[in-house]
């Protein structure tokens, strides 16, 4: 079913979107101060590209013991600086062809997942691209840590 998902995204405007997150990954890497953004840009680029079986979880949640304040308040600074050059646009595409997509009763699912990454399109530093099964655990494991520490 995530194939069919998946395929159905691509032809039902999935290829727009993937292709401005690769357009924006480019730019991230021909732009020598942009650097530090091109591996969150390229893990939404994969989201972009196969959304369903993928989800994107934070990094604080896929390896709590390496949280550092230093690290999340440059990833703040970071997510600033995208948002200013590509976060917004890319944002309004993932909008607008999630509403198109919605219009169509086939393209529901997809449009839906559309508007989820739109979300993400705003503040993507700091996330991993991960299978849903490898996100289910790692929330797992965190709910037993917080459950032991109490």
């Amino acid at each position: 079913m995530r194939t069919v998902l998946n395929i159905l995204n691509f032809v039902l405007g999935g290829f727009a979107t993937t292709l401005g997150w690769l357009l924006a990954t480019l730019f991230t890497i021909i732009l020598i101060f942009t650097l530090p953004l091109t591996r969150s840009c390229w893990e939404i680029t994969r989201l972009s590209l196969l959304p369903f079986g993928n989800e994107p979880v934070h990094v604080d949640e896929l390896y709590p013991e390496r949280r550092n304040a230093l690290r999340n308040g440059a990833g703040t600074l970071l997510n600033i600086v995208w948002f200013v050059l590509f976060g917004w646009w890319l944002c309004l595409s993932h909008i607008f062809i999630g509403i198109v997509q919605c219009c169509t009763i086939i393209g529901i699912p997809v449009g839906i997942t559309n508007l989820k990454i739109a979300a993400i399109a705003l503040w993507p530093v700091g996330r991993r691209v991960v299978s849903v099964e490898e996100a289910r655990a790692a929330r797992d494991a965190n709910a037993r840590r917080r459950f032991n520490r109490t």
